[in-house]
């Protein structure tokens, strides 16, 4: 009797679909909120929280559904393919805020990092301050800012699903 497994595909896409959604709806909530510039590290935790939680889940499902197995490799790819798909979903969602709804953002998070420079280094020169946002802003581009991001999302979702897996991971009996 030959054992197979499923296929990975469909997981990817489907939670990848959700990661993206959900991504899109919590920014529009923080747009909404005027909360996109903050520097608060709440913000940071749930869009954690929401990352986990779907490749969590993303890989519980493929498990569920290929009878209880998982390999490490399954959940990796997985982890990695739900993680890619919600991330150019993620950025996107952001291009087009920050070009099309919102397209003075950046210079606002520039004005506000630079009063908050201000506020926490007190001895900073202006001319040091200038020098940290004219670096900001270089990191920021168009073209390295998206970049950054999905290298981040896939990193992160490496991570989620290399434990994930080694969780939830059970091999086929050898005999």
């Amino acid at each position: 009797m030959k054992k197979t497994t499923i296929p990975t595909k469909k997981f990817i896409l489907n939670y990848g679909l959700i990661l993206g959604i959900i991504s899109i709806i919590y920014g529009v909530i923080l747009y909404m909120t005027d909360n996109v510039a903050s520097r608060n590290w709440i913000f940071a935790v749930i869009s954690a929280v929401i990352l986990i939680s779907i490749i969590f889940y993303g890989i519980s499902a493929y498990k569920t559904a290929n009878n209880g197995y998982l390999k490490l490799g399954g959940a990796l790819k997985i982890g990695i393919g739900i993680a890619l798909i919600g991330g150019v979903i993620s950025i996107i969602w952001n291009i087009t805020l920050m070009n099309v709804i919102e397209p003075d953002m950046m210079s606002q998070i520039f004005d506000m990092q630079r009063e908050e420079m201000i506020k926490r280094n007190h001895n900073m020169s202006r001319e040091q301050i200038d020098q940290n946002i004219a670096m900001a802003e270089k990191m920021s581009s168009p073209y390295i800012m998206p970049i950054l991001s999905l290298i981040w999302n896939l990193f992160l979702g490496f991570i989620i699903s290399l434990i994930g897996g080694a969780i939830m991971q059970k091999n086929r009996d050898v005999f």
